[in-house]
C-alpha cells in the first residue's frame, strides 16, 4: 500500500525526471518535501521494492517505471493550465474562418508538436469512407504506367504498374471502363465490382487483361487498407535524449513509415487514452496519447507520440482544448 508521502515521493520523481531526462536523488526530494535525506531514501527504496521507480546503472538517483508513470497518470497528475501564449496559438487557427475544418485539425497538431517538441499525427477517414471520383493513367517508360487514383474527398494514390505486352491503348480503354462503371463506389467495394462487371467486359477485348485485371485489383487492396494520414514534427524525437543512437533512430523511423502499425493507434474509446511503453503498439520506449472526434458523422483520430518521461498533463489539456473545439 502506497502511504500519502510515497505518493509524493514519486510525484517529485515522474515530475523532475520529465523535465531534465536525469535521475532523481534523495536530496532533489528533500528540496520539495519537507522530510529528512534518510526518509526519503527509505520511501524510494519503498517504492522502489514495489515497481513504481527503477534504479539506473549510472546514478544512485530513480526513474519511473513504466508502471509508475501508469500510477502517476492515474491517480497523481493534476491537469495544466494552458498558457496564454499557448491557447493564443489555437485560437488563431480555430478562428480563422477561411480554413477548412481539415485543414484547422491540421494547423493545429502541427502548433502542438512546435509546443511539446512531440511527434502528432492525423489518422482521417479510412479509405472505406472515400468514394472513386476517377482513374488516370499516366505513361512512365514503354511497359510502366503510374495509375492515379482520386477520391470524392480530394485523397490521391498513385501505383506503379507494370503493363507488360498490354498497349497503352487497352489501358485507357480498360480506364474508361472502369471510370464509368465505377465512379461513386466506395474504395472498399470496387474489387467486388472488378471481379464480376468489369473483369468480364475487359476480358472481350484485352489479350492480357488477366494482367490488368490483378494490377488494379491489388493496388485497390492496398489503398482500401489506407488511412488519409498527416504527421507533424516527424523528427523531433532526434533531440530527445532517449533516441541518442543511430540504431534507435532508425527503429522509430521505420516505425512511423510502417502505415499498417501507424493506423492501429486509431482511438477506439471516447475521451482521452494514454499508453505508456508496452501499452502502445508502437514502441515500448514511448508514449502515446489518442482522442477522437467527429466530422461530417465520421470518427477520426488525433494521436501525440512522445518518449515514455512525456508532459502527460500539459498534452492532455491541449488534446482536450483541441477536440472541445472542433465540437464546437
Amino acid at each position: 500500500m502506497i502511504t500519502e508521502r510515497q505518493k509524493q515521493v514519486l510525484t517529485k520523481i515522474v515530475e523532475e525526471y520529465i523535465k531534465t531526462a536525469e535521475p532523481v536523488g534523495s536530496k532533489n526530494i528533500c528540496k520539495k518535501i519537507n522530510c529528512s535525506s534518510a526518509t526519503i531514501r527509505n520511501d524510494m527504496a519503498s517504492l522502489e521494492h514495489m515497481g513504481y521507480i527503477e534504479k539506473t546503472h549510472i546514478s544512485s538517483g530513480r526513474i519511473p517505471s513504466e508502471l509508475g508513470y501508469r500510477y502517476y497518470v492515474d491517480n497523481l497528475m493534476e491537469p495544466s493550465k494552458m498558457t496564454g501564449e499557448d491557447m493564443l496559438k489555437l485560437q488563431t487557427i480555430f478562428h480563422n474562418n477561411s480554413l477548412e475544418i481539415s485543414d484547422v485539425i491540421k494547423k493545429s497538431i502541427e502548433v502542438i508538436s512546435e509546443m511539446t517538441n512531440y511527434t502528432s499525427i492525423v489518422l482521417g477517414s479510412s479509405a472505406k469512407e472515400n468514394k472513386l471520383k476517377k482513374i488516370e493513367v499516366i505513361p512512365i517508360e514503354e511497359e510502366k504506367i503510374i495509375a492515379l487514383i482520386v477520391t470524392d474527398k480530394g485523397h490521391v494514390e498513385h501505383k506503379n504498374i507494370s503493363i507488360q505486352n498490354i498497349s497503352i491503348t487497352e489501358v485507357k480503354k480498360t480506364v474508361e471502363v472502369m471510370n464509368d462503371l465505377l465512379m461513386g463506389t466506395p474504395l472498399n467495394e470496387i474489387n467486388t465490382k472488378l471481379e464480376f462487371e468489369i473483369k468480364p467486359i475487359i476480358g472481350k477485348y484485352v489479350k492480357q487483361h488477366e494482367l490488368l485485371y490483378k494490377a488494379f485489383y491489388n493496388a485497390f487492396s492496398e489503398f482500401s487498407k489506407k488511412h488519409d494520414t498527416h504527421f507533424a514534427g516527424k523528427t523531433n524525437f532526434l533531440g530527445l535524449p532517449e533516441f541518442n543512437t543511430i540504431e534507435k533512430v532508425k527503429n522509430i523511423i521505420s516505425k512511423f513509415e510502417d502505415e499498417e502499425l501507424i493506423n492501429s493507434i486509431e482511438a477506439t474509446q471516447n475521451g482521452i487514452n494514454i499508453y505508456i511503453g508496452r501499452e502502445n503498439k508502437v514502441d515500448e520506449d514511448l508514449a502515446v496519447i489518442t482522442t477522437k472526434y467527429i466530422i461530417d458523422g465520421k470518427e477520426e483520430t488525433i494521436a501525440i507520440i512522445g518518449p515514455k518521461r512525456m508532459e502527460y498533463n500539459r498534452v492532455v489539456t491541449l488534446l482536450e482544448y483541441i477536440k472541445n473545439n472542433i465540437g464546437r
